[in-house]
């Protein structure tokens, strides 16, 4: 899943961008509100991390101007502002969460599996924690990686990349797609990166196993699907 933080400090931004990434996250990272609403309004979000006190447009309007513009990734906002009127005035602008300075990684990450799990209740592909195609499965809660019953020890990248081939199984993914949704944008400029993570991918859940899953579309891009 993609999350954009907007965050101007920059060692807390680094550190929620690497913690994020490690918890199998692509995330974009923006420093500024102005450039925080800039990439919110130019891509799709899965979940935005928000402070409140930014230097030039604070988080408050800037939640205010996504609902507005009809942006509905859940939003979860930072701050050191702990009373009770702060976080009713961020609510009221459309947050769905709120969590106060100085905070433990560990809840940020449960209060934002929580807005996920919100987000995508309603939707068939979500329902259960568990991804299949044929006989391979993927336990989005463990993160745990099977086919034919054998277990398969992936990378963060590698799990993040069949993560996403699995959540659009069927469907035909260009490149541009890919990196886009497991990598940040820095990975565009990085030539080769999804065929490498491709292969690598391929020799884990297909060399051995029959039918073969992860196919290549010439022209087009990658397609996980049986047969």
């Amino acid at each position: 899943m993609r999350i954009l933080v907007v965050e101007d400090e920059p060692r807390l931004a680094t550190s929620l961008k690497q913690g994020l990434q490690e918890a199998h996250y692509a995330v974009d990272l923006a420093l500024t509100g102005d450039d925080g609403l800039l990439w919110a309004s130019m891509h799709t979000y899965d979940a935005i991390i928000l402070d409140v006190l930014l230097p030039d447009r604070d988080g408050i309007s800037i939640c205010r101007a996504l609902r507005a513009a009809r942006n509905t990734a859940p939003i979860l906002l930072l701050t050191a502002l702990g009373e009770v009127d702060d976080k009713v005035r961020g609510l009221d602008a459309g947050a769905d969460d709120y969590l106060t300075k100085p905070f433990a990684f560990k809840e940020l990450l449960a209060r934002l599996r929580a807005l996920l799990r919100r987000e995508t209740i309603g939707n068939s592909a979500y329902k259960s924690p568990i991804l299949q195609v044929a006989d391979l499965t993927l336990d989005t809660t463990t993160h745990e990686v099977q086919r034919s019953g054998r277990h398969i020890s992936l990378t963060s990248k590698e799990y993040a990349l069949l993560e996403y081939l699995m959540r659009n199984a069927g469907q035909v993914l260009s490149r541009s797609m890919i990196a886009e949704h497991v990598w940040d944008y820095e990975a565009e400029h990085m030539s080769n990166i999804v065929d490498v993570y491709i292969r690598y991918l391929r020799r884990k859940l297909d060399e051995g196993f029959e039918p073969r899953l992860l196919h290549t579309v010439r022209g087009w891009g990658y397609q996980l699907k049986e047969g």
